[in-house]
């Protein structure tokens, strides 16, 4: 066979050990085959990616065994091309595989390119991946006790998920609280549910886009068209909201804005609005200019 890699190695990965195999060529034109054995601790490892260095080696190969070949890929990640196997991939091959160590098998197949290199990606993905599989991972634990909590309150027929959307929330925990405390008048426990300042916003700003000649109207009005109604309410909420804190931090009384007068692009775009509901309606429209 075709010898694609002359100085490789093959690593048989375990747990407390690695098994490293180097292949190269000898003086005489035979393949040497030199095999070690080295701990899977950190320094240990640097000495393997030292004698792989010093051997002439540019090329490894190792099996995807659980999670240890991911220390060993990050130590040599860099010094040296690293081809990480699946290891059906390797039983598929025929060949010798009973009476061969299983490090010279995979070193090589890899001289002779008959391994299929598993996609590993940068460094940089493999970490965000990690740290979204971890967050996913705790939402999930998150999710499991909070039932196991609602379910020991309905055991005690605790209606607490009656009165709070989040048992877990803020007002969810002060009620947990108060009933560990030795608390258990229902008004009580019902007066530490947190209502939300959200709701109030929104009706008082539903009545303030509905005041003729004021600012919030207009901040209504130029939002409504391209984000809806529910949106553009939310956003007068929130203007409302910046007018009260700046009213009480600095102590002075609320001076309505004088509204500015349209310039040449608003009414260009009033305009265009107008002929595009008209043309809707089914009303031909025909622009004219205007007699001074």
């Amino acid at each position: 066979m075709d010898t694609l890699y002359p100085c490789c190695a093959g690593l048989d990965v375990h747990k407390q050990v690695v098994v490293a195999c180097v292949r190269k060529p000898s003086p005489g034109g035979r393949v040497r085959c030199e095999v070690r054995t080295f701990r899977t601790e950190t320094n240990a490892l640097l000495e393997m990616a030292d004698w792989l260095t010093d051997e002439g080696v540019t090329v490894v190969a190792m099996e995807s065994t659980g999670v240890y070949w991911k220390p060993i890929w990050n130590l040599l990640e860099g010094a040296l091309e690293l081809i990480l196997v699946n290891a059906e991939h390797i039983k598929a091959v025929p060949g010798r595989k009973t009476d061969v160590k299983d490090s010279e098998w995979i070193a090589h197949l890899l001289q002779h390119g008959l391994l299929k290199p598993s996609f590993v990606p940068e460094k940089p993905v493999r970490q965000l991946r990690d740290l979204t599989r971890q967050r996913t991972q705790l939402t999930r634990q998150k999710v499991q006790v909070a039932n196991r909590i609602q379910k020991t309150l309905e055991d005690a027929n605790v209606k607490l998920g009656s009165v709070a959307s989040d048992v877990l929330g803020a007002s969810g925990r002060d009620m947990l609280k108060a009933m560990i405390a030795g608390e258990s008048d229902p008004i009580v426990l019902a007066d530490l549910a947190r209502q939300r300042l959200r709701v109030v916003l929104v009706q008082c700003a539903w009545a303030a886009s509905r005041a003729v000649g004021t600012h919030l109207r207009q901040l209504y009005g130029r939002l409504v068209g391209r984000r809806g109604k529910k949106r553009a309410l939310v956003a007068v909420a929130h203007r409302l909201l910046v007018i009260v804190y700046n009213v009480l931090k600095k102590g002075q009384a609320y001076e309505e804005p004088v509204p500015a007068a349209p310039d040449r692009h608003d009414r260009e775009r009033l305009k265009q609005k107008l002929i595009r509901r008209l043309q809707r309606l089914g009303v031909k429209v025909q622009e004219a200019q205007a007699v001074a």
